[in-house]
């Protein structure tokens, strides 16, 4: 019986994804034009996992980059992925906790507050990565945030677009719904046969 839906944020519950991919391809020409495609290549890693592997030991990058990163986000516009406030309200009148389990600091945060007050009331809980130790593709995000609801993972669905997240929520032993909002269907496929394109018309079956 499902109990709680979690949620990743980017491309999960707000349509950012085509966003960050633009500004990481402006980072990539400036800053590794040597890796081709940076912008797909960190698809899904934390701003920490990806200064530690392209960026080691740059601090003046990553300061820079850090700076750019916050003016973006600070004006970046945020709109929900089409139909998750229809879908969301649905869950909540069903009585199930609702989550955000995100990569995202509590400044960026602030950023989606301030376009969307509305938002906390549509989550019992906000996760961010403040509250982590381990990033994902580790499940301990997800294990905190069904531990948050003392819940087992088998009584959470996991909604989620990136591999690292995919595998996170797998990793948990959570049901794992796939959004085609960052990779292809057929990619997603690979780790869950549960995929939508948006919730448009999507309702949450207790299979």
């Amino acid at each position: 019986m499902i109990k709680a839906c979690l949620f990743d944020l980017d491309g999960v519950v707000l349509d950012t994804e085509p966003l960050y991919t633009l500004f990481w391809h402006d980072m990539g020409n400036k800053y590794r034009p040597d890796v081709p495609d940076f912008e797909y290549v960190i698809k899904g890693q934390t701003l920490v996992q990806i200064y530690d592997k392209y960026f080691a030991g740059e601090e003046t990058v990553q300061k820079e980059i850090t700076e750019l990163l916050n003016e973006y986000e600070h004006n970046m516009s945020y709109d929900y992925i089409v139909c998750f406030e229809h879908f969301v309200k649905e869950l909540r009148n069903k009585g199930l906790k609702t989550a955000v389990v995100t990569s995202s600091n509590l400044e960026k945060m602030q950023n989606v507050y301030k376009r969307h007050p509305e938002f906390k009331g549509y989550f019992d809980e906000i996760l961010t990565s403040e509250d982590f130790t381990e990033s994902k593709p580790s499940p301990d995000c997800y294990l905190k945030a069904a531990a948050c609801f003392g819940v087992l993972p088998e009584e959470c669905v996991v909604f989620e677009d990136s591999f690292n997240g995919l595998r996170s929520g797998i990793a948990s032993g959570a049901r794992v719904i796939g959004l085609a909002t960052t990779n292809s269907v057929a990619e997603i496929e690979a780790y869950t046969k549960e995929v939508i394109s948006n919730y448009e018309g999507f309702t949450l079956s207790d299979d």
